[in-house]
């Protein structure tokens, strides 16, 4: 989810020579054989400057919507009875970052989630001393409303590995919940963040050990400079489950790729999952939009379509390093299902 590239890489941050429309990706193959849309149709862009976007739907009949705010200081909420009306809500500061030590950096990619009648915000922080010394964290809200409950901090996720980790996100199957975050492991791969995914025994604890489930290895995931994979989100559907990730730096080459795995399969095995040999959603120049990435799926009012949520610029070249710039934007759009159970994200619509 980082702005950056690295903790040690503010970096290959200029890296704007890369090519931004991916092959493989084109307006022809990717819609030809989906059907039309059944008016799932929204107005874009949903909130201009918040990166990093999570849109949940609880069953109180509201959207809760977070997101990295350009500040890097804060976690913020919205809430609607539509995605559309999300762009209009009042957005309130539910936590704010320490003034020292822990939680006192950088504060990136709030996700929020129900889990046994409480509210959890997972959320990636650095240090005030040490604003890249990222680690994953969690909070609670116990009250109904959680824009006006209050919020407890449950700490740091302890993770086996003591390095640059972020982008948590959670998921049950069968019962079983599971935690899947990035995280770099310096000594054995070198610079630049993997995925990896644990059993949780609570919603800030894992259990076990974790397993390595993807790093970037192609040139889709190291374009940049920034060999990434980060951002992980998860949808299920068809008997599979979908993790999609980002790739690249966090420039026009920044994408999406996709790991793929039967529901009933050991999701603890590395051998469950399959990831595409290309990214499944990339910049594209015809309609304007550059760095699609660190997603996360909602479901439409009627809940018949699901939605892909992400953020992207605008524009191709940055000024300066991508941290320092604070258009990334949350977008929305309707997924599409083939034939073989699979998501087909299409290309990122014209605003």
């Amino acid at each position: 989810m980082r702005p950056a590239l690295t903790r040690r890489t503010v970096l290959g941050l200029m890296a704007g020579s890369a090519a931004a429309t991916f092959t493989g990706i084109s307006a022809g193959t990717a819609r030809a054989a989906v059907p039309a849309s059944p008016g799932v149709t929204y107005t874009n862009t949903i909130a201009e400057q918040r990166a990093d976007p999570h849109i949940f739907k609880h069953t109180d009949g509201f959207y809760y919507f977070t997101a990295t705010v350009p500040a890097y200081d804060r976690i913020v909420l919205r809430r609607a009875t539509t995605i559309q009306g999300l762009t209009s809500a009042t957005e309130t500061t539910i936590w704010t970052k320490h003034a020292t030590g822990e939680m006192g950096g950088y504060i990136w990619a709030p996700e929020i989630h129900f889990i046994d009648g409480k509210w959890y915000i997972y959320f990636s922080a650095g240090a005030a001393n040490d604003i890249w010394r990222i680690r994953p964290y969690v909070l609670e809200c116990a009250d109904p409303n959680p824009i006006t409950g209050t919020w407890t901090e449950k700490g740091r996720i302890a993770l086996p590995l003591d390095t640059f980790s972020l982008d948590p996100t959670t998921f049950a199957v069968n019962g079983t919940r599971y935690l899947v975050w990035a995280q770099d492991n310096p000594p054995v791969f070198g610079l630049g963040t993997n995925l990896y995914i644990a059993q949780m025994s609570n919603p800030w604890t894992i259990t076990g050990t974790p397993v390595l489930l993807s790093r970037p290895t192609a040139a889709w995931e190291k374009a940049g400079g920034a060999t990434v994979n980060e951002g992980p989100a998860v949808i299920q559907k068809n008997g599979k489950v979908f993790i999609t990730f980002s790739a690249s730096a966090t420039d026009a080459n920044y994408c999406m790729g996709m790991l793929t795995a039967s529901a009933s399969a050991d999701l603890l095995s590395a051998s469950s999952w399959t990831k595409n040999d290309g990214p499944v959603f990339a910049s594209f120049a015809a309609t304007s939009q550059y760095g699609p990435g660190h997603n996360q799926f909602t479901v439409s009012q009627d809940g018949k379509s699901d939605i892909l949520v992400y953020h992207d610029r605008s524009y191709k070249n940055i000024s300066g390093s991508p941290l320092n710039d604070p258009n990334r934007r949350t977008r929305v759009q309707k997924i599409y299902w083939k034939a073989d159970g699979t998501p087909d994200f299409g290309i990122p619509v014209a605003d």
